[in-house]
């Protein structure tokens, strides 16, 4: 028996086997591959039907059962591995398939593959794909990227497994090359900086309140019925609650404060920087990371200075300014991974719509929040938009919350709390909404020192000074 199967997918791991019985429960039949037979028996008896879940340890096999043009989705770890399933799958493709990098792959390799594999005859989309192994399985956002028409037939298939806003699949096709793999991978910078939001704000609430567990997640529950509503204020009300099953107390206590990273924060940084976009709140998210790693020499340093005694706030006002200056800071965080989703559209020619992006990240995905139909609605009015601060649609929203953040960073800084994704965040704000920078200053020194030149307020040209010594 052989082209029977709608699509395929290699690597059946918890995400692959999630997504591929999400597949399944779509009406589409679907083929698994995977060099670990556990693997591929699992996925055959979970599936319980193999007429419409099967899959198999040979790639031969594999391929032959898929339907022409074969469709076939990567779900394994980005790097050296993806080329190696790559370079085993082709020579049993035919002109005209498909191959799909579901992975976290940065987006010059998407752009190397894409263009070898399109000399061969074969079509290469990379694809993020966003929402965890719950979110593989019932309903992801999908960001692909790669030929528009190839893509006419994965489309069907992505529609109806992607998580659905209002009825609506959270899943577009992007543009070409690599915007999927873009674009994921700034969702995930934009994560970054949430994440480490969420932890700053339960920092000052518990150690400027103390706020108990069960405070803490009864005021994140309620603020995910307002405007904060979002997955990681959500799972974050959640985790509060969560009871340590290997001894007493609640887990999060026991948690070690030391966060890990898979990269894709570090590489949006760093392309931004490449760019020349200014995305603060996601740098210092990134740094936090690293800065926690280095946990023993952080206890030695803390018994080497003093630390201020912390003031404590009445908990009311302290969970009014919380909210005020998370949803501030959350709204920052969206505006700089948007900025530099505009500015790499028209570096890399992808000719993003970034209200689209906002769009299918509505729902499924990690970063999934209410803020974002608010987003969608300003981009759709001005689709040229450099800059959400400069939307009417948020003036209004940053104003009034904005003297919230200001007091919880004086608060932090006074009584030593770190808050650097707060404190960033402010600071992005106050340099973008002033007209005036000391950066006058920078230039004269660069053209002390260096000849460098720089330009005038009073007159067009460039201009170089013999300073005085």
């Amino acid at each position: 028996m052989t082209n029977t199967y709608d699509f395929g997918l290699v690597g059946l791991g918890v995400m692959g086997r999630n997504f591929i019985l999400n597949v399944a429960d779509n009406d589409f039949t679907a083929y698994g591959n995977d060099l670990d037979e556990e693997k591929v028996k699992a996925l055959i008896e979970e599936g319980g039907n193999p007429k419409k879940v099967n899959a198999t340890t040979d790639a031969e096999t594999f391929v032959k059962n898929l339907s022409l043009p074969r469709k076939i989705m990567l779900l394994v770890p980005a790097g050296k591995i993806v080329d190696a399933v790559i370079e085993n799958l082709l020579p049993l493709l035919d002109e005209g398939d498909i191959i799909i990098d579901g992975g976290n792959s940065f987006f010059t390799d998407t752009d190397r593959r894409e263009a070898y594999l399109s000399g061969k005859g074969v079509n290469f989309f990379g694809a993020g794909v966003s929402g965890g192994a719950k979110g593989a399985r019932l309903g992801p956002s999908i960001m692909p990227g790669g030929n528009r028409e190839a893509y006419q037939h994965v489309k069907p298939i992505f529609e109806a497994v992607s998580a659905k806003y209002k009825g609506e699949p959270c899943v577009a096709y992007l543009g070409p090359k690599s915007a999927g793999n873009y674009v994921k991978m700034v969702h995930n910078g934009i994560e970054y900086g949430l994440m480490q939001l969420t932890s700053e704000i339960y920092d000052v609430l518990k150690k400027g309140g103390d706020f108990s567990n069960d405070e803490l997640h009864a005021t994140y529950a309620k603020w995910n019925e307002g405007r904060l509503q979002s997955f990681l204020v959500e799972i974050t009300s959640e985790i509060f609650e969560q009871e340590d099953n290997l001894g007493e107390g609640r887990l999060v206590d026991k948690i070690l404060d030391k966060a890990k990273q898979k990269g894709t924060g570090k590489w949006t940084s760093q392309n931004a920087m490449d760019l020349g976009i200014p995305v603060p709140s996601i740098d210092i998210a990134v740094s936090m990371r690293e800065l926690s790693a280095l946990k023993e020499e952080r206890i030695k340093a803390d018994e080497l200075y003093d630390r201020p005694t912390v003031v404590k706030m009445d908990k009311a006002k302290l969970e009014k300014l919380a909210e005020n200056a998370l949803y501030f800071s959350f709204i920052i965080t969206y505006t700089q991974g948007l900025h530099q989703l505009a500015d790499a559209s028209k570096e890399y020619g992808y000719d993003l719509d970034i209200s689209e992006i906002a769009k299918i990240w509505r729902a499924g995905c990690i970063i999934r929040a209410g803020l974002l139909a608010d987003i969608t609605d300003a981009f759709k009015k001005n689709s040229n938009l450099p800059n959400l601060l400069l939307s009417p649609t948020f003036v209004n929203k940053v104003q009034e919350t904005v003297d919230a953040a200001r007091v919880l960073v004086s608060y932090g800084a006074t009584n030593g709390i770190p808050l650097p994704g707060l404190s960033n965040s402010l600071t992005y704000f106050d340099a973008y909404t002033s007209s005036r920078l000391p950066l006058n200053v920078i230039q004269a020194q660069r053209d002390y020192f260096g000849s460098h030149t720089y330009e005038r307020l009073d007159r067009e040209g460039i201009f170089h000074t013999e300073w005085e010594e």
